[in-house]
């Protein structure tokens, strides 16, 4: 084999047959992509794994000691099975051989050897006993290995990211092999760049990350590969919008004569200092020959909307369009009758020449779609309303100007794209808004591939709302008391949600909870989440027995949803137990109290929006999660984080640490693996800042990067296919 210089060369090039198993089970194809797959962590010698640590269903690589070996007959059939005990110290680990293979165990794990034992965990659990075991594992001696005795007492050993049928250790060997035929690499970072931040190369760091002969090697390859990362998506967003401010889009000017200044006049409140200084952003942006690309993100409550809609009436008042694009038909409808009644007659081309609100859903009749689809069509509808049905190629636009997409994270790519392209010549002005940022809202935020306003103060008259953990298993009492509270509530004149995760008509009904919302709470077998048909039946027949009870969900007849709905804000309902569909937009400011069935089921945003809808009437607001998740599991310290704190920015945060950022060039949406294998989106803050500042300056002095030939292949490469289409797209 000749020497590597490139990161594509194929590996079966390099490793020959051995390539194909990482492939198999990792799909790792390339060079690069072999030694970008860094070590998950570094062990010594007498430095065992901690086996309490160990997770169900996890694959993984573990050093321990052999402290037993025992023969044990088989329960069902004839013949033995070897049982050997790795020890840490603390706790036992079981690894079970059967047939030859136990036979070679035998020889090879006796008492006291020190080894790497890789396989998928089993947890098995009494109420007093946590037995973890391995089956059939991989497993490696120390002293099997090529190195010398003084190398492993003082050499980290690397522990890669593994499989089934793929040992760390196979990894490290494959790593080795390419690593002993690597030449010089082309360093994609300008050396001047590499300097003034102490980096070492890129060729230097590799060894460093996967051969380290201390942990001082360790930090400064981490630090070089970490800043790569950042640099590398800053140069690839920093290129993404200098080609998008090149981008051809009608400038939406604001009229002092027009619809905006009228609505203006019209308010029966104050705008707040935020809404004012957000709206002054986005007019400047509309002004603008190229389109705006703005993030509006606020509390749940601060009065995005209304920012929303004035953006609209200020392409309304150049003769185009606006789009209100809602994940759901109820905040769609929900949307439609406040537009419109805070239009009043400037919404129904009235006495100050007005323009059109026209709402689009899938589920509207023939007759109403024609006229809708026609006015939408003719430009008779300057403001346009709607869900997916929006998307469809059918549904066309007089002048679409601008999009606004409500609860960007409910909507794919793909799905924001099909609105933009209807923008004929020029593209449309894109406004995304959301309440509580999903992790890679965040990400792309502090990554600065976005304009970002925030509105973080709250309108007046929002009543501040208290929020409790109600452990239902281990003390049925506080559900006992949390539908008292609800009781009272509705005594005094309120209202209350009840929200359930499903429906319960079947088996594998609605999925209300969005796909990245859903987090595994507690540990074990978990019983099928709870239903609203179920929850309401139970509480009309016991606990709230005597009070008005309906029930809402997604596969309502349209005509019940607003029944259900209408029914509710007019108060001739006393609880509403509901799926998500109540999740944003919902307005009844009547509604005091909410309980969440099931809470751990919800993601971090899912529970911060459903306890946005109350406390919205002045009165003060009550939000219950009620759970069967165990103290001290993630699930219930999600929980309790939500419940301290009311702050959707932290949420994030807190959101962002238990899952991670994703890709932030969208592989996560569609599957596929991250580009962020170093880069932490809340530890690295710094790294991302400084890295962006050199990729706007090198890109700002050759945009082309005719010079930098190495970084301009890296960030094609980074980008290629599927990813330039979604740089393209968002």
């Amino acid at each position: 084999m000749g020497a590597v210089t490139r990161f594509d060369e194929p590996l079966k090039r390099a490793l020959g047959r051995t390539a194909s198993p990482l492939e198999a089970a990792l799909g790792i194809s390339t060079v690069g992509e072999l030694l970008r797959h860094y070590p998950r962590r570094y062990a010594r010698r007498g430095e065992l794994t901690p086996i309490a640590s160990l997770e169900h269903d996890d694959h993984v690589t573990v050093v321990g000691r052999v402290s037993a070996v025992m023969r044990r007959p088989m329960k069902n059939r004839q013949g033995t099975w070897l049982d050997v005990e790795v020890s840490d110290g603390k706790d036992k680990l079981h690894l079970a051989f059967f047939g030859k293979g136990s036979h070679a165990a035998e020889q090879r794990l006796r008492p006291g050897a020190e080894a790497m034992f890789s396989g998928k965990v089993n947890v098995f659990r009494t109420p007093r006993t946590r037995r973890v075991s391995l089956t059939h594992p991989e497993y490696e001696s120390f002293d099997e290995t090529e190195a010398t005795a003084e190398e492993f007492a003082n050499v980290p050993v690397p522990i890669y990211p593994s499989a089934q049928g793929l040992a760390s250790w196979k990894i490290a060997r494959a790593v080795r092999t390419v690593l002993d035929v690597l030449d010089v690499l082309d360093d994609p970072i300008p050396d001047e760049v590499r300097h003034r931040h102490g980096l070492p190369g890129l060729e230097t760091a590799l060894r460093r990350i996967h051969r380290p002969r201390d942990p001082e090697e360790i930090d400064s390859a981490r630090r070089r590969l970490k800043f790569d990362e950042a640099f590398l998506l800053q140069a690839a967003l920093v290129r993404r919008r200098m080609a998008a401010s090149a981008s051809p889009a009608r400038p939406r000017p604001r009229r002092d004569d027009g619809l905006l200044s009228e609505f203006d006049r019209g308010l029966p409140f104050q705008l707040t200092e935020g809404q004012r200084q957000v709206g002054e952003e986005i007019a400047a942006d509309l002004a603008e020959d190229h389109p705006m690309h703005r993030l509006l993100q606020g509390e749940v409550g601060a009065g995005k909307t209304v920012v929303a809609l004035r953006a609209m009436l200020q392409v309304a008042d150049s003769g185009g369009q606006a789009v209100l694009l809602a994940p759901t038909e109820v905040l769609a409808q929900q949307h439609h009758r406040s537009i419109r009644k805070m239009l009043g007659d400037l919404g129904t081309g009235g006495m100050f020449g007005g323009t059109g609100v026209a709402l689009l859903t899938g589920s509207m009749g023939a007759a109403a779609r024609r006229a809708a689809l026609l006015d939408v069509a003719s430009g008779a509808a300057g403001i346009v309303i709607g869900t997916h049905a929006l998307l469809q190629e059918h549904v066309q636009f007089a002048d679409l100007g601008l999009v606004v997409v409500d609860e960007q994270h409910r909507f794919g790519v793909e799905q924001r794209d099909a609105l933009r392209e209807k923008g004929g010549g020029g593209r449309p002005h894109i406004l995304v808004m959301t309440a509580t940022p999903i992790p890679r809202t965040v990400a792309m935020t502090v990554f600065g591939d976005l304009e970002v306003s925030t509105l973080a103060q709250l309108p007046a008259g929002r009543a501040p709302i208290t929020t409790h953990v109600v452990p239902a298993a281990e003390k049925p009492h506080f559900l006992d008391r949390a539908w008292e509270r609800v009781r009272e509530e509705v005594g005094l004149g309120r209202q209350a949600y009840v929200v359930c995760p499903r429906i319960g008509d079947q088996e594998g009904d609605e999925g209300d909870i969005a796909k990245d919302e859903r987090t595994d709470g507690a540990e074990g077998e978990r019983r099928p989440p709870l239903a609203v048909l179920d929850v309401a039946e139970s509480l009309t027949e016991g606990a709230l027995r005597g009070l008005r009870v309906e029930v809402l969900h997604g596969k309502l007849a349209p005509e019940d949803k607003d029944a259900v709905m209408g029914g509710f804000a007019r108060g001739e309902v006393d609880v509403l137990v509901a799926t998500t569909v109540i999740e944003v937009g919902v307005d009844v400011p009547n509604a005091s109290a909410m309980v969440i069935m099931d809470a751990d089921r919800f993601g971090v945003s899912q529970l911060h929006q459903l306890r946005g809808r109350v406390g919205r009437g002045g009165l003060p607001g009550l939000c219950l999660l009620v759970t069967e998740a165990p103290e001290g599991t993630q699930a219930r310290r999600r929980l309790e984080a939500v419940a301290a704190t009311l702050d959707g920015f932290e949420l994030s945060r807190v959101d962002l640490e238990q899952r991670r950022e994703g890709d932030v060039l969208g592989v996560a949406q569609s599957g596929r693996r991250s580009s962020l294998k170093m880069l932490r989106l809340l530890e690295d803050e710094d790294v991302i800042e400084s890295a962006r500042s050199e990729a706007v300056a090198v890109l700002g002095a050759d945009p082309e990067l005719a010079a930098w030939p190495a970084l301009r292949a890296e960030l094609d490469a980074l980008v290629a296919g599927e990813q330039a289409e979604f740089l393209e797209k968002t």
